[in-house]
């Protein structure tokens, strides 16, 4: 990793997403500040909000496509019964053919699910780095750890101190890089706010003790990140734990119950969410269909629990967002499936019969400019799989048997067949030196020999 800002996300593409959803975390930031409440977790919801809304055309096609998919499942798994005891090439590539043109009648694509996800992904991913690393997208936030961080990197046994901080490890390759070693003094500030970053209370507390020359910085410092960071009464760059441990110190219930509310608020949600998404409901397919779906309801099951435990340990502005997502999906699938139910799918059907229609229209008539022809192209496209089946239901009749069921010859073509055969045999060659080739030249001799006897009979005669 390298470059000014070395705390934004350098992953190819999803570091590139993180630059521009960077910039938009900073003008709702710069928005809040401008009305006067700079707040990181008002900014953390509204943000989600944003980007979800952003990519709500993603979402409605692809629950569009988990609709159509639950509709044309039958069809598929009747295919796949059809050919299921068939091994020849001809029943499979009739089956790949059949298997097409159920996709093709619904208009969707065997990868279209896997192409949502594969946009979406990155995005998310983008979206959680931006929020893990606010200090490296947020110009202002950055700015809250000055003067503190140009003194702190002066005072000798300072990196040591900071390097046992709890969340320091996941940073330690930024105090041996080159970089930093070489004196790049941006790269050094990088990495001194990339760890106090996550510094929890306690240890911004232990930083005061450790260099009492800079309490009056560290306190102007961690002033500034609690008015950002506050929601609701809590610090979201403390994690829920931090909470609990103190709460269960005090005796206090309220504490105890306040703590726990980003973890269980986290579980909760996405478990509504994930009850919300459409589910497959025909579980007649093949065995690999149905491990396939007993392992998305054990993962469904088994991420809010997730979810909770790492929104406990983590720091509460992670959770925070978990929550927000949760939630802004929620709301965005009822109104998706509202959406969705009130749409005709067998007008949709009809409309992507007519397009499939046309894109082979404009197939063949490219491969006609081509001058390929579209017959030998598609000859098991335009197979019928009823004379496949018959085709392999008949016995091989023997050449026996064939001849049996022949109709009987005319003299005339009797005497035609003779004749051809006796050309054929004629122009085939025989391979010198071989018997068939010694034989012929014993007939021919014979032949010559015998004719002047033959003729001397005729006379005779």
């Amino acid at each position: 990793m390298s470059g000014i800002l070395l705390t934004q996300d350098s992953t190819p593409v999803i570091g590139w997403i993180a630059v521009i959803l960077g910039q938009i975390m900073e003008w709702i930031f710069d928005l809040l500040n401008l009305i006067g409440i700079p707040n990181i977790g008002l900014a953390i919801i509204i943000f989600t909000i944003v980007v979800y809304m952003l990519m709500l055309p993603l979402t409605i096609r692809q629950q569009k496509f988990s609709k159509l998919s639950n509709k044309m499942n039958p069809e598929l798994q009747a295919i796949q019964k059809k050919y299921k005891d068939r091994k020849d090439n001809d029943s499979m590539m009739a089956m790949q053919n059949e298997t097409q043109a159920v996709y093709a009648k619904y208009g969707v694509s065997p990868m279209g699910s896997c192409v949502q996800l594969l946009i979406q992904l990155p995005i998310l991913y983008a979206l959680y780095r931006v929020i893990y690393a606010i200090p490296a997208y947020i110009s202002q936030v950055r700015d809250a750890f000055f003067p503190l961080v140009d003194k702190l990197i002066n005072m000798e046994g300072s990196e040591e101190f900071i390097r046992g901080f709890q969340n320091a490890a996941m940073y330690a390759n930024r105090f041996t890089n080159e970089q930093y070693t070489s004196g790049n003094v941006t790269y050094i500030q990088n990495a001194f706010i990339d760890v106090l970053n996550k510094a929890s209370t306690p240890e911004w507390a232990s930083l005061a003790e450790k260099f009492p020359s800079l309490a009056a910085d560290i306190q102007n410092t961690t002033s500034k990140l609690a008015e950002y960071n506050n929601f609701l009464g809590m610090n979201i760059g403390d994690s829920p734990s931090y909470y609990f441990s103190n709460a269960v110190a005090q005796g206090s219930i309220l504490l105890i119950i306040a703590a726990l509310a980003i973890p269980v608020l986290s579980a909760v949600t996405q478990w509504i969410n994930v009850k919300l998404m459409p589910q497959a409901t025909d579980t007649s397919g093949n065995d690999q269909q149905n491990s396939m779906m007993a392992s998305m309801k054990m993962m469904n099951t088994i991420m809010p629990i997730f979810s909770a435990v790492f929104c406990f340990s983590l720091p509460a502005g992670v959770g925070l967002y978990w929550v927000a997502s949760s939630v802004v999906r929620s709301i965005q699938q009822v109104a998706v499936n509202k959406h969705i139910d009130r749409m005709d799918l067998d007008q949709i059907i009809e409309k992507n019969k007519d397009k499939a229609k046309e894109k082979m229209e404009k197939r063949i008539k490219r491969m006609e400019k081509a001058g390929i022809d579209p017959k030998t192209i598609n000859q098991y496209a335009n197979m019928n799989t009823r004379n496949v089946q018959t085709q392999q239901q008949k016995p091989k009749r023997s050449i026996s048997q064939k001849a049996a069921s022949a109709p009987p010859l005319t003299q005339e073509e009797k005497e035609e067949a003779v004749r051809k055969s006796t050309e054929m045999y004629n122009k085939k060659a025989p391979k010198p030196g071989s018997i068939t080739a010694k034989a012929n030249m014993v007939r021919i001799y014979n032949e010559n020999n015998n004719k002047p006897e033959k003729k001397k009979k005729s006379d005779q005669k």
